[in-house]
Parts: structure tokens; C-alpha cells; sequence
């Protein structure tokens, strides 16, 4: 059974460790526990790795946040994924620092780069784990927020957060989202 992991982010040094890389930072946290590595390809950075019979390929788009359908569709075509198998690992600004929600679909709530997904896939029905980032920024600075770096004192919630959505994924691989949503969205 094969399953399309897609962390959310932007490329380039300057978005490293920034609260809208988030998505990207959870692949990375997966693909070393699996003992993956990720190589440039179309689209994408992209990583095999396998875990108790089930294939991943775990992309970081390289298209930028806000045209990140181009990469999920065609790493879902080329893979041959089932909708219903795509997990995307996106930051979101609704939620509390210390929140992580798992759904399997629903509104882009105003992220770029889950509206592209929308609209290159033709459906909101696929999973999405949300990365609560917080909302502690001043009236008109919103896009600086999430493009800033966590604060010091963020940093242990952020990297324990980060170990819960590495299985929150395998969950997801294992169990199916019913099931994980059960364990994990309390």
C-alpha cells in the first residue's frame, strides 16, 4: 500500500525553521526516523521509505506554497496514490501553539497553499494534518508571523508536536483517519 505524504512549505534558506515551513519540517522528522533521503525531482524534494509493509513517498514541494497542487498531483499520478492515502502537513494559524488536528477534508481556511491543492485536485476531500502556529502577531502583520522563526521559548513545544505528527502519520498509515482522529484529536 503506497501513501503520498506532502509537507507545506516555501524553498530557500529564508523560509528554514519559519512557522509556514512547518509542513516541510514534519516531513523531514519522518523521513529521517524511516531512514529516508530526500533527492531533487520534478516538482518536489522527494523520499521513499517504507514502515511495517507500507510505502511512503514524502514530498517538500519545490513549486512554492501557493501553487502546491502542481507537485501533489503529479506525484499522485506518477505513484499511481489514491486520494484517499494523501495525508498534507500544513501550519495553521486558527490553531493554538500546542494543537495538532488531524481531518479528512474540509475548507482551506485561507491557506494558499491548501486552496491550490483544491483546486488542481477538483475536491477539499483529502486528510490534512494542521500545525496550530499560533496567531500572537499585530492587526496587518499576519503574513510576517508566519513567515517568522519560532521564538525560543516555542521551540520544545514545536519539536515535541513535531515527534507527535511523525505518528500521527504512521497512525494515519496503520489505522486509517477515523481511528487516528479518535486517538490523536483530543
Amino acid at each position: 500500500m503506497k501513501f503520498l505524504i506532502v509537507g507545506l512549505g516555501n524553498i530557500g534558506a529564508e523560509y528554514d525553521m519559519t512557522r509556514h515551513n512547518i509542513g516541510f519540517d514534519v516531513a523531514d522528522a519522518f523521513v529521517i526516523k524511516h531512514d529516508g533521503k530526500f533527492s531533487l525531482d520534478r516538482h518536489a524534494f522527494v523520499a521513499n521509505c517504507k514502515w511495517k509493509g507500507k510505502t511512503f513517498i514524502v514530498i517538500k514541494p519545490t513549486t512554492y506554497m501557493n501553487l502546491s497542487g502542481k507537485a501533489v498531483k503529479y506525484w499522485m499520478d506518477k505513484e499511481n496514490i489514491a486520494l484517499e492515502n494523501i495525508l498534507v502537513l500544513v501550519d495553521d494559524l486558527a490553531l493554538p501553539i500546542d494543537t495538532l488536528r488531524l481531518r479528512p477534508g474540509g475548507s482551506a481556511a485561507g491557506q494558499n497553499g491548501l486552496k491550490n491543492i483544491e483546486l488542481i485536485l477538483q475536491t477539499q476531500q483529502y486528510a490534512r494534518l494542521r500545525f496550530g502556529i499560533g496567531n500572537d502577531y499585530p492587526k496587518g502583520r499576519q503574513a510576517d508571523f508566519v513567515l517568522s522563526r519560532w521564538k525560543p521559548s516555542e521551540l520544545p513545544i514545536v519539536k515535541e508536536k513535531i515527534l507527535k505528527a511523525v505518528d500521527i502519520i504512521e497512525s494515519f498509515a496503520a489505522v486509517g483517519i477515523e481511528k487516528t482522529m479518535n486517538i490523536f484529536n483530543k
